[in-house]
């Protein structure tokens, strides 16, 4: 049952990521931001991404030494 549960968290991770990065490119072809924007926005995201993820790891790795 875990392994089941493990799959729907990293495909709703996706999802969120990929229709926030979806929006981002949206307005890009709307021209209701720039470029410049744009690819600052998509880095930022990533980088929330990554950062959250690490401190989520290291989160569950602290919590399995108690």
């Amino acid at each position: 049952m875990p392994r089941h549960r493990t799959l729907k968290v990293v495909a709703g991770i996706v999802v969120s990521f990929t229709g926030l990065a979806g929006m981002v490119i949206l307005l890009l072809a709307m021209k209701v931001i720039t470029f410049e924007l744009a690819m600052l926005s998509l880095v930022a995201l990533v980088g929330l991404y990554f950062g959250f993820g690490f401190l989520f790891a290291v989160y569950r790795l602290i919590s399995k030494l108690d």
